[in-house]
């Protein structure tokens, strides 16, 4: 009977080290940069915006230059505007480059195709103790 028992109790704390350690890696995952470039196209051009919000900082600034008009956006403000086109999906082909990275911060180059216009966006990205938050995003319409 004690043997029963050692080799249970050896089991679960086993199969607790397996469970957290796959949440650590996708913990993870969420933290990198590539994943916060990856959810911002998402949102952008699938209109999935459910993972949207953990990859911006609070105090993110969104930037869009129309003509000679600039407008800005918060965090608020832009997670606002985008349910309105959640699982839509953009007529548009998208591609995107780093333009600069270290350490500490990135800056991305993500290109919306369009028919008729080209949406350019880029998108800082800063290391923060929470992960990679997108900073600044900043967007031209050529």
């Amino acid at each position: 009977m004690k043997a029963l028992k050692t080799i249970i109790t050896a089991f679960c704390i086993a199969l607790s080290f397996t469970v957290f350690s796959k949440d650590d890696g996708a913990k993870d995952q969420k933290l990198s940069m590539s994943y916060a470039v990856q959810t911002y196209i998402d949102a952008m051009t699938l209109g999935k915006i459910k993972d949207f919000g953990e990859v911006l900082d609070n105090d993110v600034k969104f930037t869009m230059t129309q003509g000679q008009k600039i407008v800005n956006f918060n965090r608020a403000q832009m997670l606002s505007a985008l349910k309105g086109s959640e699982n839509m999906e953009q007529n548009c082909k998208t591609s995107y480059s780093v333009v600069e990275q270290n350490d500490a911060q990135s800056i991305v180059k993500v290109t919306m195709t369009y028919d008729v216009f080209t949406r350019t966006n880029y998108v800082t990205i800063s290391h923060t103790d929470k992960g990679w938050k997108i900073t600044n995003v900043s967007s031209v319409f050529n």
